[in-house]
Formats: C-alpha cells, structure tokens, sequence
C-alpha cells in the first residue's frame, strides 16, 4: 500500500562530519527556547533550518540553505540509499540499553483519506502553515517524520544490522540518546525494503504538523511537472520503525494552562461537579505518581497538588455518540470534560488556543505553576500502544499531543530535497520485475 522510496540524501561535508554532534539539534516541537538560543550561536547547525531565526524565519532558512551549498557545507550522496537509523537509549531506572532500529526514507505524502498513512492526533492549524512555507522556501527537509509499521517476522532487521557495521555518523545527542546512522546501497536489498512496505500501512507516531504540511504542499504543486514519473513534491521524508518492537516506548505529555479568568475557589467549584479531587502531600513527587486506575489524573495549581478522578456515576454522560475506542482514553476525558465543560472552550478553540500549552516535562510544569506563570497544570500518564493502534485504525483522532514517542529523532543527520532537479533518478531500477 505504501510506496517508499530511497534518496540521495544531503549532508554534512566530510570537514564537517566530526563536528556533528555540534550540529545537530532536537525537532522543532520539542527543542526549548534556552536550547534554541544555544543553538544558534553556530551558523552551521541544524536549527537553523528546522527552526530558523526570527524576525524573518522563511527568509532565512532559504539565505540559509543556499549559502552551506554554495560554500559545501553540505554535500548530496550520489547515489540514493536507504539510511538505516539505531537509536540506543535507557529509561529512568532502567539498567539494561535499548534499541530502536529503523531507517530513513522517502514516502508519498498521501492523503489522510487514502488509508495508506493512518493518523492519532488533531493538528494545530498555524504549525501546519509554517512548515508548508518552509518547505516551499528551502525545497529541504531537514528532519523526518516518525511512522510504524508492524513486521512480526522481521524481516528488514539482519540488512539493518550488517549496514551497522559501517556507521557513517555515531553521536550522542541532547537526550543522552547515542544516535548511529549507517546506508544501504544495494540496489537487491534497497528492493525488499520497498517491497515489503508496499504491503504495510503507516502508523504516523510522530510529526503530524510536518507531514500535513507536506500534504498541503503537494497538492499545491500538483500542476508542476506533470511529464515526469517521479516527483519531488510527492515525496515526505520518513523514519520507519517496527512496531513489532519491544522498544517503542510513549511518554506522556502534561497540559499547563495560563491565564485563568476564575479565581480558585471557583475553579475548584466547577471540578467537584465532575470530579472527585483528593490532595496529594508534596506537589514535587506528583510526577513519579503512577495513576493506576483510568480517568484519573493530577492537579498542580499554586504550591498545592491534589489528585482528580472523574466521578464514576457520570462516564456514561460523556460523548455517547463517540465510537468506544475514543471514549475510554483518559485524554479525551479530559479534554472534552475539563477544557470543554469546566472552562468552556469549544474542542476546536482547544487546538489553537494560545494559553493551553503541551508540556513533556514535569519539573518545568511544577516551575510554571509555583511561579505563578501558568495557572494550573494537569499531569497526565501515557497511553499504551495498543491504543494508539486501535485508534488509527478506527479512522478517529485523540486530541493534540496525546503521545510522546521517545526517543525523538534528531535533525540534521540527512536533509532530503524536494527540488526537482536534486531528486531526479531512474527509481525504475529498484523495482525490478513484480
């Protein structure tokens, strides 16, 4: 179902390969403005791209991207490949390493209604604009999108691990993840890959605001170059996984929300309408809370912190029309009964508003609330993959930011082009014969 193809992926020049731990930078959604300002104090690194500088941020990722392939500060592979991508990681408490192994390539961009690439999430509708800008202005892509497939035979793995015998890059990013990125050449073995996801659907896990993105923009392009096979705005670039895997691991990620218009009394009034609210000793421990039973979840506001459970009586009032698989998860919960009922913010109002913000860390949501910054944060636990899978294939969507895959990818290991004339090849050749 799902046609992918290898690229000839741009990259740091050689100069530059010892250095790219240097410059290498998180993902767009998830780097810090601290982390942003660091960054940019080297012209050469990623973020420059995948965030670039305001006042003028299209400008000057495009002034950006011309200027490192004018001087050769990044060099395009001659021949396309298949970029196999291990990520080696421990969790808090852990001993023992993990490793998520994927690889990089090109998918079409396909339409959400397609059925080919399944989504989880709502999008927020200015992210999808500015990465479609972007796009438009670089022709680059300078970090992939995150999707599963599910290979319980895995068969991909043994040509993934023998390319890991030649590592082009192994660094250890700002997660404390070591990152190794190898390539395959080889045109017989880059056809299975393309085989064997042609039968697949994709799961997106993460980068639905890129990949929308790249949706947009295809569909803006779709008059241009009509005489060719093979186009370049067709094509998004994408980290595959298996989801047959022990090693995909989703972390939650917590609400802070600013500017509160009740006082707290009133607040609190209005959650003991919908849910049972029980203190909770010292607010700090509250993020190694392990939230057992559903519909549960905890509550930091001024230097208090308290546990609020849905009252059970009231479940079956909630979206009755909504199919099952949307019900029990405890996000929609709390996005329908809190932001919507509580506060009374319309569930479309909820994607774009301003002073609703997502937060993975629970140090900084307890910072915000103690500072007095935000209002009150609400810490939420992680959904099991299982769900996540039900989900995408029953055609529905969880409210924005429901997962956190981690480890995230990095950017700036590979750009890929949408240029035309930088993507150009006879693809045919790795097709074979069917």
């Amino acid at each position: 179902m799902a046609e992918i193809l290898p690229f000839r992926a741009w990259r740091y020049s050689d100069s530059f390969s010892e250095r790219i731990e240097e410059l290498s930078a998180p993902l767009f959604d998830v780097v810090s403005s601290q982390q942003r300002e660091q960054l940019y104090k080297n012209p050469y690194n990623a973020i420059h791209l995948s965030v670039p500088h305001q006042p003028h941020p299209i400008e000057n990722a495009k002034k950006t991207i011309l200027d490192w392939k004018a001087k050769g500060v990044i060099t395009q592979d001659q021949l396309p490949g298949v970029y196999v991508y291990y990520q080696y990681f421990r969790l808090p408490g852990e001993e023992n390493e993990r490793c998520r192994k994927g690889f990089i390539i090109q998918i079409k961009a396909y339409d959400w209604d397609e059925g080919v690439i399944l989504r989880h999430e709502n999008t927020i509708v200015s992210a999808v604009n500015d990465r479609v800008d972007l796009l438009a202005a670089t022709q680059m892509q300078a970090s992939p999108t995150h999707g599963l497939y599910v290979d319980s035979d895995f068969q991909l793995e043994q040509y993934m691990d023998a390319a890991m015998s030649s590592p082009i890059y192994e660094v250890e990013d700002y997660q404390g993840v070591r990152e190794v990125l190898a390539v395959i050449h080889d045109a017989d073995v880059i056809r299975r890959f393309l085989r064997l996801i042609k039968k697949k659907q994709i799961i997106l896990a993460d980068g639905h605001h890129r990949l929308e993105g790249a949706i947009a923009y295809r569909k803006s392009r779709s008059k241009a170059f009509q005489d060719k096979k093979w186009k370049a705005h067709d094509y998004h670039l994408m980290y595959l996984t298996n989801a047959a895997s022990d090693d995909l691991k989703i972390l939650p990620t917590h609400r802070l929300y600013y500017d509160l218009d009740l006082i707290k009394p009133q607040f609190f009034e209005k959650l003991k309408e919908w849910f049972l609210i029980k203190p909770f000793s010292d607010p700090e421990e509250l993020g190694t809370y392990t939230f057992r039973r559903v519909r549960k979840f905890g509550l930091l506001i001024e230097d208090e912190a308290y546990i609020i459970e849905l009252k059970p009586e009231l479940f079956d009032q909630i979206n009755q029309e909504m199919p099952e698989v949307l019900r029990k998860l405890d996000l929609v919960i709390l996005h329908e009964v809190l932001f919507r009922r509580v506060l009374g913010i319309p569930h479309e109002e909820q994607r774009n508003k301003e002073n609703l913000v997502y937060e993975r860390n629970f140090s900084k949501c307890l910072r915000e609330v103690q500072s007095q910054k935000a209002s009150f944060a609400i810490i939420t636990r992680e959904l099991e993959m299982s769900q996540v899978l039900d989900v995408c294939k029953s055609g529905y969507l969880m409210p924005q930011k429901s997962t956190y895959f981690y480890p995230k990818a990095l950017s700036g290991l590979i750009f890929a082009s949408i240029d035309q004339d930088e993507f150009e090849y006879e693809y045919d050749a790795f097709f074979g014969k069917n």
